[in-house]
């Protein structure tokens, strides 16, 4: 399958420290207070935290030019002072405060239309560079950048895909700016992988509007308006962004009769009559990236906010789902990366019967497995990223290569506990926050079993005709 995406084209402590870490300065004060027991003296404890940074990427050697290079570098300088301090902070509490505002300050860098058209304030590259900003705002806050990913490409990407004209005049220049959050709700309590199973439903209907209507005979006269529209019941639930999205574009099914043919794409907005949200899901990892159940009593859409056609909602879902599972592959990445910047640099500071921990075999050899994983992830991300910038999207690959990092992230951050030890497994340290995200990526967006079979019947096509 080879298709080509026409739009393409407190004081601070330790600054070093809480660059690396991610953490808010106050957790990374006291945590260097307990170091003092595992350390040799106070004067070598602050000499080894000062020196801890973030663990170098050889963009030569994956082949970016000047501007991939300079794209990386400035959503870093970026995310390291406006994201990455208060990452700790977003999970422990569940919120982020200034989601609002870090959301115009994407728009004001270009980030949240990475590949959409100029004419709607785009910044109209390619999918490459949006895995290049997924992975970076993920290296600093996994929760942050799956609501990110979640705008930028579920419903911005969808919408310049398949929105009509108007459409995207109307939702593209605020979504692109960060002055409004998007969402994609497909997803229901019984309904995940299997979308033909989706019981929300939207009913067409046509009211007549009785209005007076003044004529120059100095009479009033009287005119009726057919005004059609869409009445939605049912609920969607582990809606990404949900509780502050301002447009979700929604699935709910127009005729059940008629299976997957049956299925429409709607836009939704915040403020619609008869849509409401639940209150947040509690959940396990990726905490303050706001997940919710949506709900719709009667909720009325008008006819013209259908996206792609009446029964063209699974076309309109499946030819963004290659590009779904491709640029949120970024994430699995940047939180590995992220693994590795703490692991290497603890490993070389620690110390245990008088050396550094990172001297120790069986330290290097669990430390020379993360990178050779880290390095053979990015390889085959950025790979079908390039790919798909030419005109070449493989179903299988896409669905692979979030399958393979997405499973690869978890070992590597169960790697990165064991190399930290008891700082591991307590909460002043990142590590715990990794695992937890890491873990979202074998569930969401097609769990790891519905990848392997995506897989697994692309090569039975190739051999059995």
């Amino acid at each position: 399958m080879n298709v080509k995406d026409p739009n393409l084209k407190k004081p601070p402590i330790l600054p070093d420290v809480v660059k690396a870490l991610g953490v808010s300065a106050p957790t990374v004060a006291d945590r260097v207070m307990s170091l003092s027991t595992l350390l040799r003296g106070a004067a070598r404890q602050m000499m080894a935290c000062r020196q801890m940074s973030a663990y170098p990427i050889s963009d030569a050697m994956f082949g970016l030019n000047e501007d991939e290079i300079a794209l990386r570098k400035s959503v870093r300088e970026f995310v390291d002072k406006e994201l990455a301090p208060y990452a700790n902070e977003i999970d422990r509490d569940n919120t982020f405060k200034g989601m609002r505002s870090f959301w115009k300050k994407l728009g004001d860098h270009g980030l949240l239309g990475v590949t959409a058209p100029a004419d709607y304030g785009g910044s109209h590259m390619n999918y490459f560079s949006h895995v290049l900003v997924m992975e970076e705002l993920s290296r600093a806050s996994g929760a942050v950048a799956l609501s990110y990913g979640a705008h930028s490409n579920l419903c911005v990407n969808q919408i310049v895909r398949n929105g009509t004209q108007k459409q995207k005049e109307k939702y593209l220049p605020k979504l692109i700016s960060g002055e409004h959050v998007g969402a994609l709700a497909m997803s229901e309590t019984n309904a995940g992988s299997d979308v033909v199973s989706m019981k929300l439903k939207a009913e067409k209907h046509g009211d007549k509007l009785v209005g007076k209507l003044f004529c120059f005979l100095f009479f009033y006269g009287v005119v009726v308006v057919s005004v059609l529209r869409y009445v939605l019941n049912g609920t969607k639930f582990w809606i990404t962004n949900g509780p502050d999205a301002d447009v979700l574009v929604v699935y709910a099914k127009t005729d059940p009769n008629l299976h997957q043919h049956g299925i429409t794409c709607f836009l939704v907005e915040k403020g619609f009559e008869g849509f409401h949200t639940s209150p947040k899901l509690n959940k396990m990892g990726m905490r303050g990236s706001n997940t919710c159940e949506l709900v719709f009593e009667n909720c009325e859409v008008p006819e013209e906010n259908v996206m792609g056609g009446v029964g063209k909602g699974v076309y309109v879902l499946m030819t963004g789902l290659d590009y779904e599972r491709l640029v949120l592959s970024g994430g699995p990445l940047g939180i590995m990366q992220a693994a590795c910047d703490v692991a290497f640099q603890y490993a070389h500071h620690r110390e245990a019967f008088g050396t550094q921990i990172g001297t120790f075999q069986l330290i290097q050899g669990k430390m020379a497995d993360m990178y050779t994983t880290l390095n053979a992830c990015r390889s085959y991300l950025y790979t079908v990223a390039k790919a798909a910038d030419e005109g070449h999207v493989s179903s299988k690959d896409c669905a692979g290569v979030i399958l393979y990092l997405a499973e690869k992230c978890t070992q590597v951050c169960l790697d990165a506990i064991q190399i930290l030890g008891g700082n591991g497994f307590i909460n002043d340290y990142p590590t715990g926050r990794f695992l937890r995200d890491a873990k979202l990526y074998e569930i969401g967006a097609g769990t790891s079993e519905v990848r392997r079979l995506i897989i697994g019947r692309a090569l039975n096509k190739e051999y059995i005709h």
